[in-house]
């Protein structure tokens, strides 16, 4: 593989060398398929631990196998209801059903009526920036391929908001104007009023009072303690996304120009903690194993976030996460059977 891609860049290295403006075919691109192949004896091992959802028979997901009685875990989102089968590395294609999820990393697990699979093997070694990352699905060459570009942060949600304007030339959280139709106004506030307190906790400027409710996400409700000329007050507010017509010119631009040209998935954001690579998956090619040289999992794909942004969750953290999933369904599957026990008498 390592003499393949020499091969490669010594061929870019004489078009640049021939005097001549160099134009690198589309089959070498990162996405192309003479790369794709390159990087196929990596992904071998690893696809026997990769399977395919389909929902009502469309490709929505991968997967990633975590035992061999058949638990997997994928990208809830994608998981919706309908129809849900699975698509082996062996041409199969067996029923399966979601079991349990994490909602606040977007993790599903999902039992496939399969046996004898093979666990996904996870890396031990920390993960750095600049190092290959490929995405293996159930045939011989990978999905995609990338590399490393930030190490693991936290990824916060959507930008939710309370719906007001603040004034900025003040020294003070003033409100300059309320939008309508959103929490703010349905809980009373009005112009002039200031913001002193999120959730008891005081703030003092209009900078301050935007990092605060940074932290909060659409369908959450904060406590507000504000000031309206000499009387003071406690309301609750709803945050909530706000409709673009309704944004401020320039609002959020940076995250329009990061996603101009590429589709991304339907949440791709909102984790806990996650890697970021520069490969360029589509939103189905999410939910499996994202791997290093040697063919063992650094990662879980979680989400195309951009046009040069995909997300992945760290080992540690997926581990934590398969075992509060199992632990999830184990307790969800002896509560129905105390149930049927109960409905028997």
């Amino acid at each position: 593989m390592l003499a393949a891609l020499f091969l490669l860049a010594y061929s870019v290295a004489a078009q640049n060398s021939s005097g001549r403006q160099p134009r690198l075919p589309e089959e070498r691109f990162k996405s192309g398929a003479t790369t794709l192949h390159t990087f196929a004896p990596v992904a071998e091992a690893a696809r026997r631990s990769v399977v395919k959802f389909s929902l009502d028979g469309k490709t929505v997901a991968l997967g990633a196998v975590i035992a061999a009685d058949g638990f997997v875990i994928t990208k809830a989102s994608e998981i919706q209801d309908g129809k849900l089968t699975c698509r082996l590395m062996d041409g199969r294609e067996v029923d399966a059903e979601r079991v349990a999820a994490d909602d606040e990393n977007d993790v599903a697990l999902v039992k496939v009526r399969a046996s004898e699979l093979k666990p996904t093997e996870w890396a031990s070694e920390v993960t750095s920036v600049g190092q290959w990352a490929v995405t293996p699905g159930i045939e011989e060459t990978p999905e995609a391929v990338g590399v490393i570009s930030v190490p693991s942060r936290k990824i916060l949600h959507k930008r939710a908001l309370i719906g007001v304007l603040l004034d900025f030339e003040t020294s003070s959280a003033r409100i300059r104007e309320v939008m309508p139709g959103m929490g703010a106004e349905k809980a009373g506030l009005k112009s002039g009023d200031v913001i002193l307190a999120v959730n008891h906790t005081p703030v003092g400027s209009s900078e301050e009072l935007t990092r605060t409710l940074r932290n909060y996400r659409d369908g959450q409700a904060v406590q507000l303690h504000a000031r309206r000329e000499l009387q003071e007050m406690d309301v609750e507010v709803a945050m909530s996304l706000p409709k673009p017509e309704r944004m401020p010119r320039g609002f959020n631009r940076e995250e329009r120009m990061n996603r101009l040209g590429a589709e991304v998935s339907q949440r791709a954001e909102g984790f806990d903690l996650a890697l970021q690579h520069d490969t360029m998956l589509q939103p189905w090619q999410c939910g499996g194993p994202l791997i290093n040289l040697e063919g063992k999992a650094i990662g879980l794909n979680i989400a195309r976030a951009g046009r040069v942004a995909s997300y992945a969750l760290p080992v540690p953290l997926v581990k934590q996460i398969i075992e509060d999933l199992r632990t999830q369904a184990g307790t969800a599957g002896k509560h129905e059977e105390k149930q049927g026990r109960c409905s028997d008498h």
